[in-house]
């Protein structure tokens, strides 16, 4: 994929173990990057980062959807470890990953 291309759906669990499609920011700016594993220095720093933007993301439309192959137990203890305010979704086999770089989309 490229910037500014449509991302195909999916739905993955967040880290309430809740659902969360792509599909239900239809309408909306959506902001998808993939993350190696919770709790490294770079993809905290990532994180804190978006954390800290999100207020400003919302002011544009934008909502910010971090993805890892990292379990929603996982997913929760770096949010709460951390403070984050983002939405961080489960991709343990990195199905939706692989999706959005195959270009079988």
């Amino acid at each position: 994929m490229n910037q500014g291309d449509n991302a195909p759906d999916f739905t993955l669990k967040d880290a309430n173990e809740k659902d969360v499609s792509l599909s239900d920011f239809k309408g909306k700016n959506v902001v998808l990057y993939f993350y190696p594993k919770d709790n490294t220095p770079g993809c905290t720093i990532e994180a804190i980062d978006f954390s800290a933007l999100k207020q400003e993301f919302a002011n544009n439309d934008t909502v910010v959807l971090g993805i890892s192959k990292d379990t929603c137990s996982s997913h929760q203890k770096f949010i709460d470890k951390q403070g984050l305010t983002i939405n961080l979704l489960s991709d343990p086999d990195a199905s939706v990953q692989k999706n959005m770089t195959s270009g079988n989309h």
